[in-house]
């Protein structure tokens, strides 16, 4: 069989002045970033999976912010894809946790003390998203002290209402109701609040004639669940690798992981199933 030849179909071959898949994508920095401590085998899985999520989070932020500014404008269509989407990014990261484990408690231990006081626990993406989302625990903000630019993007997001509280206001606004203003608090995790719940239990019980709301209600549980089953994979993988030791940023591990798998993003969509 004679070789493919891509230029006889009208392939172009030649980059010398035009911009290559490479340029576009800027792989050169990329895939140059890789840069281990140690000779341990297993650190660039390490590194490659803790970067490919943090590209993960970038576009995640990407599309929930859009999606609460579509929110905030009453354009549901787009913003219902986006939140598709970032349901969709999270089983991307949950699948990434796979990889992970592949790495035993041995071959971490070659490399663990190469990471200093470095940890995911420090990633100010994740904490923007769970901001975003309403998790807003403004304790974490000292972590990004060292980074003025990082914490002023945390702070103002801090003064900006939660994804989840631009969805309450839609909620109040549709069914001719409001809520009291202190349920959207701009810097505290937002806290279950029995009149949201008997709102979107009213939705639940009527989906024909809420039915965006219902749909709203239903994007914003998957996002949960997703987000959910992320936080549950990562405290089992932490589990199987290291045990019960602290984490390398000070924390305490896996006793830390599990209480953040207490902490629910949209309280009263989770609670008010049961009066259903």
């Amino acid at each position: 069989m004679t070789a493919y030849d891509p230029a006889k179909d009208g392939a172009q071959m030649s980059f010398a002045s035009d911009m290559s898949y490479a340029d576009y994508l800027s792989l050169d920095p990329i895939l140059g970033a890789q840069n281990m401590r140690s000779d341990a085998h297993d650190e660039m899985l390490f590194i490659i999976q803790h970067q490919t999520s943090e590209l993960w989070m970038r576009l995640a932020l990407h599309e929930l912010s859009t999606a609460r500014t579509h929110l905030i404008a009453g354009d549901f269509p787009p913003a219902f894809k986006m939140l598709a989407r970032v349901s969709r990014i999270f089983e991307q990261l949950n699948n990434a946790w796979d990889v992970l484990r592949t790495m035993t408690p041995s071959e971490y231990t070659a490399f663990r003390e190469d990471l200093g006081a470095s940890s995911g626990f420090q990633s100010h993406q994740y904490r923007l998203i769970e901001y975003i989302l309403g998790n807003r625990n403004t304790a974490m903000m000292k972590v990004h002290e060292h980074r003025p630019e990082l914490h002023r993007m945390l702070g103002q997001e801090l003064r900006t209402k939660s994804l989840y509280h631009v969805a309450l206001d839609n909620l109040a606004q549709a069914l001719g109701m409001s809520f009291d203003p202190s349920i959207c608090r701009m810097d505290g995790p937002h806290q279950a609040d029995d009149t949201v719940m008997q709102a979107w239990t009213r939705v639940y019980r009527d989906p024909n004639t809420y039915w965006t709301l219902y749909e709203l209600a239903e994007k914003l549980v998957d996002l949960e669940d997703y987000f959910r089953r992320w936080r549950f994979n990562h405290v089992t993988t932490v589990e199987r690798i290291i045990g019960f030791k602290r984490g390398t940023g000070g924390t305490s591990g896996v006793k830390y992981l599990r209480r953040m798998l207490e902490v629910e993003l949209f309280p009263e969509l989770w609670n008010m199933r049961g009066q259903l």
